[in-house]
């Protein structure tokens, strides 16, 4: 079943408005990416922290927010193309340009679609927290898929349903399939903590990092995070191997990574890592020289670890 609509307001406008709103998905995906990556705050809200810091926040060992950035970006190229074509000169590349940017741009939506559907549910099942900028983009998924399907200048039914069909099946089994192995932890064996779970921490320790490390304990500083945590297991990385029995290090996940101990609920922590020193509290991956000073540490300072680069 196949008819040519006539040429609606909808139709007329709604690549330039998909290029907004997908421009605007990029821009914080973006943000999202690089706070992730340094390690900084990025939310507004007590869970969304939580949530880039869940497992589920990494793929393949990059950011989540880093393929929503790709999509996006997309999104925003193949709405435009068509439009930078001249309509007079070349009519015949500009129809077939938004034909095919048509069918790519339903494809990508769709997949969107359903992989911001599968976050949602992981958000409220899973997670248990909730995130303002998931939430946001799962709204921009949404309303990117209805705008790709009512720029379609052929409305077959039965050919986009079966596309559909197809493509959310796809990205439904490979998003399972990635997130199979989300709750087996791995282990990390070390000489002081034969059997400490985590990510392997690969770093030496100089006397510099062990002396902060015992001189934090000392002051009764303390450093909350989670085993999960890739922005703990960098900060643990500054400090070194040999400097984790001195660590004033508070677990706060428990094994199953769905919810918090007791300890670190009384202390309301909201975000991995957080430091608490001197009744104040830092979020995120804190550079050693910041931890000396905060704490008045007057032993040697020449630390030789860094974080890692991107």
């Amino acid at each position: 079943m196949t008819y040519k609509r006539p040429i609606s307001w909808m139709h007329r406008w709604s690549r330039p408005i998909m290029a907004g709103i997908a421009s605007i998905g990029a821009a914080v995906t973006a943000y999202l990416t690089y706070s992730k990556l340094t390690g900084t705050a990025a939310c507004p809200t007590e869970g969304c922290n939580i949530v880039l810091s869940s497992p589920y926040a990494t793929v393949l060992g990059l950011p989540l927010t880093l393929f929503g950035f790709f999509a996006y970006a997309s999104v925003v190229i193949l709405a435009v193309v068509p439009l930078l074509v001249n309509e007079v000169r070349t009519k015949d590349l500009r129809n077939n340009l938004e034909i095919w940017t048509s069918w790519l741009l339903f494809i990508g939506t769709t997949a969107m679609l359903v992989f911001s559907g599968y976050l949602m549910y992981l958000l409220a099942f899973e997670v248990k927290a909730l995130c303002v900028y998931c939430v946001a983009s799962a709204l921009f998924s949404t309303i990117l898929f209805i705008l790709a399907l009512a720029g379609q200048k052929r409305l077959d039914v039965g050919q986009l349903f079966f596309a559909g069909t197809i493509v959310a099946t796809v990205v439904l089994v490979g998003t399972l399939g990635v997130y199979a192995n989300v709750h087996e932890p791995t282990i990390a064996i070390t000489e002081e903590r034969p059997a400490v779970r985590g990510i392997p921490i690969t770093t030496t320790a100089g006397t510099a990092e062990i002396a902060l490390a015992k001189h934090l304990n000392q002051v009764g500083a303390k450093f909350y995070g989670a085993f999960w945590c890739h922005h703990c297991h960098d900060q643990k990385q500054l400090f070194g191997k040999e400097s984790l029995q001195y660590l004033p290090y508070v677990e706060c996940s428990t094994p199953d990574r769905r919810r918090q101990t007791a300890t670190c609920e009384e202390q309301k922590i909201e975000s991995y890592p957080t430091w608490r020193i001197s009744g104040q509290s830092f979020s995120g991956t804190e550079p050693l020289e910041k931890l000396a000073d905060l704490t008045g540490y007057q032993g040697p300072r020449n630390f030789q670890n860094a974080l890692p680069a991107g």
